[in-house]
């Protein structure tokens, strides 16, 4: 894999628990969520030393998990910031999304509002998917996993049934209104036995969404279990093959399906063997580095890096670099500034800020 050149990594802040997302506040702080139910604020490049409350009820199960965070479009009239988490048990567990108010001095987080509770509840803790994506028109996309891998089972099928299942919420991106209502215009409303929050099915383990708001392209990237890793392109009602057209295989090596593709699936842009267990996905529209505006970034937890996507005019990957971090990647954001920032998954985790290095290195 080609490596990219004339960048650096800058550390930002270190000594995050095991950090999942990071989002900018209108007035330059930064929110940043640890996966062990913490909402922390870093300011003027320093991390506040205390979480900020009013998160107790996703930390009141016996597990709990707190992954990604988005401010409302509105956020400057509302306050409103909208969080994802997993909760419950390792017997029964669901992602949940709830959205609460910022205080005006960063502290505090008021009025916690649930606003949905994935359906069916699922064995097992794995497998929440939980990314955000706001559209133009106010709806929020959520990504969900399938509920985890073999052998867990519900209603006497392997959990990653659930993913063509369309009266089951598992292996969707779900379409919601921002208070957590169904919009009427969802691909799957009024048919019957299907769930209208769907917008998207057949898919195992989504990590990341991102945007082009020039087209309005959406894509996604997701787990695969022993390498097919995809990177996919979207359209409401679409399927994308999990379980029944995938390049994955067991991982015990055995076969999941012998078909990668079928009439009635959307094949992946990309497909990654091995597994780089893909993260945090970015669409790039900053001036800092020109030469990658209009590129995807994607993070990678087991490779450690961010692969470069080389978009061509209709969005399809033409080319791909590494850039390599050296550290489990969590999330990949864009800064008001145009710069990158990455997040590494790691007990002392860092916020990085990717930047071009000087002159002659």
């Amino acid at each position: 894999m080609p490596r990219a050149t004339g960048w650096e990594a800058v550390t930002v802040v270190d000594q995050l628990l095991y950090p999942w997302s990071v989002t900018w506040l209108p007035t330059g702080e930064l929110l940043i969520t640890e996966k062990f139910g913490h909402l922390r604020l870093v300011r003027n490049g320093v991390l506040a030393p205390d979480q900020i409350s009013g998160l107790s009820e996703i930390r009141s199960g016996e597990s709990s998990l707190l992954m990604d965070v988005s401010l409302h479009p509105r956020f400057v009239e509302n306050r409103w910031v909208y969080l994802t988490y997993g909760t419950g048990t390792d017997n029964l567990s669901a992602t949940r999304l709830a959205r609460g108010r910022l205080s005006e001095d960063l502290t505090t987080i008021t009025d916690f509002t649930l606003l949905h509770i994935v359906k069916p509840a699922k064995p097992g803790f794995a497998h929440f998917g939980s990314r955000l994506l706001w559209l133009p028109d106010g709806s929020l996309l959520l990504a969900l996993g399938d509920g985890g891998n073999p052998p867990l089972r519900l209603d006497g099928q392997l959990m990653r049934e659930q993913a063509q299942k369309l009266d089951s919420q598992l292996g969707k991106i779900l379409r919601l209104r921002d208070d957590g209502t169904v919009p009427p215009d969802n691909p799957f409303v009024g048919r019957t036995g299907v769930d209208p929050f769907i917008w998207t099915c057949g898919h195992r383990n989504i990590q990341g969404l991102a945007r082009d708001p020039a087209s309005g392209r959406i894509w996604a990237n997701e787990h695969g279990s022993r390498g097919g890793d995809e990177l996919n392109l979207l359209t409401a009602g679409g399927n994308y093959g999990w379980p029944r057209a995938t390049y994955s295989i067991e991982y015990t090596f055995g076969i999941i399906s012998r078909a990668t593709s079928l009439p009635d699936t959307v094949d992946p842009l990309v497909v990654w063997t091995p597994a780089q267990a893909p993260s945090g996905l970015l669409f790039y529209t900053g001036d800092k580095f020109p030469q990658w505006r209009g590129d995807l970034f994607s993070g990678a937890l087991k490779r450690k890096e961010v692969r470069h996507l080389d978009l061509d005019s209709e969005g399809r990957v033409v080319g791909q670099q590494s850039l390599s971090i050296g550290e489990r990647v969590r999330d990949v954001r864009q800064g008001p500034d145009g710069f990158i920032y990455v997040l590494t998954d790691a007990q002392n985790g860092r916020l990085l800020r990717l930047q071009p290095a000087p002159s002659g290195q």
